[in-house]
């Protein structure tokens, strides 16, 4: 099992810049920890108890991010229903720092299964972005009701153009704010004026004190011919570098029959680039999956 930290110095520091930040928003009552066979997991809950029959909903983000990037639209969501974020094991946050090196849809799949035991009562929708889409299609938990994935890895093998490559050779190699800044624009659409300034602090924290992982493969297709089962809608930004549309939205309906959608003017950070579009996206969606 490798630590996702190169130090435990750098651990801490990752810790302490996720606490502070949890701990300086309107919801620094809602952190906590559930433990699992992965280690501990971080939990941020927001919003009032479901409704008799309402699915709760939970986000699980992407690589190299947690809840405390999530904060603001996490607490947006939770306005309407209850939203459970959960940091991923072996991703830089407040969960436990390890990962498999082979293996890792099972073990990822067997974490999820166990944090919604412990952390969710009732039935869920998974909203996952990037690698946590992934993440949700490795479970088969019997209290999912649906997944809306979100830039979703697991479908189809990630791009990687060359602009992209260019602006990640740099950052990786001696990370500053602006190359991780850089970094990020490269992440979202063509010509958006609007990156939040946490995010190049936290990717240049990211790049000193992390080991990143590489972008998830496909799952199989066995596994993902058996989550045709439970409902899932795929969005994508118009502008995904990793995952542009014309190759994510086929794929998603032949391999898990999901419907799709485009979010204009979007890249992969759909998260940050367009939140009303997810809040939009996700209301609607569960509020087909009432089961009273």
């Amino acid at each position: 099992m490798a630590s996702v930290y190169r130090s435990e110095q750098a651990r801490a520091e990752v810790r302490r810049w996720c606490v502070n930040r949890i701990e300086g928003s309107c919801l620094a009552q809602a952190r906590s920890e559930v433990v699992t066979s992965a280690g501990i997991t971080g939990v941020v809950t927001v919003g009032p108890e479901p409704r008799d029959g309402e699915p709760s909903v939970v986000l699980l983000p992407g690589t190299n991010m947690n809840a405390a990037l999530c904060l603001p639209v996490a607490e947006a969501m939770g306005r309407e229903r209850r939203v459970v974020v959960l940091d991923l094991p072996g991703q830089p946050g407040l969960s436990a720092d390890r990962r498999p090196r082979a293996m890792r849809s099972s073990w990822y799949g067997k974490w999820l299964t166990e944090a919604l035991e412990r952390a969710v009562p009732g039935p869920v929708v998974i909203v996952g972005h990037s690698l946590g889409g992934a993440v949700a299609l490795s479970s088969d938990s019997p209290q999912i009701v649906g997944r809306v994935l979100l830039s979703s890895a697991g479908i189809v093998r990630l791009r990687v153009p060359v602009p992209l490559l260019a602006a990640t050779v740099p950052w990786l190699l001696r990370p500053t704010v602006a190359r991780s800044t850089a970094l990020v624009r490269r992440m979202a659409a063509p010509g958006q004026a609007y990156v939040p300034d946490y995010l190049g602090e936290w990717m240049d924290l990211v790049g000193r004190c992390c080991r990143t992982s590489l972008a998830p493969p496909p799952l199989p297709s066995g596994l993902l011919e058996l989550r045709r089962a439970v409902p899932a809608l795929v969005v994508a930004g118009q502008f995904d570098p990793f995952l542009p549309p014309r190759d994510l939205g086929p794929a998603a309906r032949r391999r898990i029959g999901a419907d799709f959608s485009v979010v204009e003017g979007a890249g992969h950070l759909l998260l940050d680039e367009s939140p009303e579009a997810v809040l939009v996206a996700v209301r609607e969606f569960c509020a087909a999956r009432r089961t009273g």
